[in-house]
């Protein structure tokens, strides 16, 4: 059997739109876990939020824009080629692609405190590492969360950084 001898990070969203703290958490991601590579899986509409503002390819070629300085970073929906826009079906899809390569899914604490929705959500932390940022007003109720109670120290860590205090639904007010 071959070891792992990179790591890879997948941070999914809608990216509505794409903006600096999703490349700091990226930035904080690959320096803190040695990641070769943060891969942002754009989805089509997020089951959990309401339609999108852009449509998928303004998504991803704004996402594409503001990255160029960041060549560890590559920005694309697998959707279609893994007809799913379930996050366990995209694991599954880069774990086989990547068979030597530890993977880590990438998240914001807003995240966690429904993760407990997300199909086969114990399974994901089986597959992967989950990497969960802090984010401004979401530290205290994600760490009280079922996903969290759950998940801790198995497969899911919680990263205290210094954030943006910044997100997609403030932009788009904007």
């Amino acid at each position: 059997m071959k070891s792992i001898t990179e790591k890879i990070g997948i941070l999914g969203g809608t990216f509505d739109p794409a903006h600096k703290g999703h490349i700091k958490i990226s930035k904080e991601a690959k320096k803190k876990f040695h990641l070769k590579r943060v891969y942002w899986a754009v989805t089509k509409k997020n089951p959990f939020k309401n339609k999108s503002t852009k449509n998928l390819s303004e998504r991803i070629n704004y996402a594409k824009k503001i990255n160029l300085n960041n060549r560890f970073i590559s920005v694309k929906c697998y959707e279609d080629k893994i007809k799913s826009n379930r996050t366990i079906d995209l694991i599954k899809y880069f774990k086989k692609k990547n068979k030597n390569k530890k993977i880590y899914f990438i998240m914001g604490a807003d995240n966690l405190i429904h993760l407990h929705k997300w199909e086969k959500w114990r399974l994901l932390a089986k597959l992967c590492e989950i990497l969960v940022f802090d984010r401004t007003k979401y530290k205290t109720k994600s760490l009280k969360s079922k996903s969290y109670r759950k998940l801790a120290n198995k497969g899911l860590r919680f990263i205290n950084f210094k954030k943006v205090n910044i997100s997609s639904s403030k932009l788009r007010k904007i």
